[in-house]
């Protein structure tokens, strides 16, 4: 009678279903949680290389230390990311009369310095005519989950802006 009484009696079955899915809920909960901010922080790299691409392509003539406070702004505007996993390069680019596009000048930090004069690859089909100018922003962004349970390897997002220069034909660098 007692057995009978057991497997009829009810009162712990809502315990023992929480028990089985709330592990399944919080580490659902903790896998979006660590999606979202790598989403954030991929929009946040995307825009501060379009901000750095932006403000050169808005200069007339520029230096190494005005654009390394350039790259400042884009360290600010990664906040509250971790900064130290940024590396930008800008460079000036003028195609010659046969449409191959050249460095004019490059800056990089943690992205080595493009050479002067060297061919710059990969850029999109008929972006440049022979004799256009482009300033071309590059960003790598190494992305470290807090929590590392749904994303326990490293993510690098990798941005390219490519922006015509405004106020004059070529933005000029005095020291790069």
């Amino acid at each position: 009678m007692t057995v009978w009484r057991f497997i009829r009696d009810r009162r712990g079955v809502a315990a023992v279903e929480f028990a089985l899915i709330a592990p399944v809920l919080i580490l659902l909960y903790m896998g979006l949680a660590e999606v979202t901010m790598a989403l954030m922080a991929e929009r946040r790299s995307s825009h501060a290389t379009a901000v750095v691409a932006d403000l050169v392509s808005q200069d007339t003539l520029t230096s190494r230390s005005e654009l390394t406070d350039t790259f400042s702004v884009a360290e600010e505007i990664l906040s509250p990311f971790n900064a130290a996993g940024m590396s930008i390069r800008i460079t000036a680019i003028r195609a010659d009369a046969s449409g191959s596009p050249k460095v004019v000048w490059s800056h990089g930090k943690g992205l080595s310095a493009l050479g002067k004069g060297s061919t710059v690859s990969g850029l999109p089909a008929n972006l440049m005519a022979p004799f256009d100018n482009l300033i071309m922003s590059e960003m790598n962004y190494s992305f470290n989950s807090t929590l590392n349970y749904a994303l326990p390897n490293t993510m690098v997002f990798k941005q390219k802006y490519y922006l015509r220069p405004r106020k004059i034909d070529m933005v000029n660098c005095t020291d790069c």
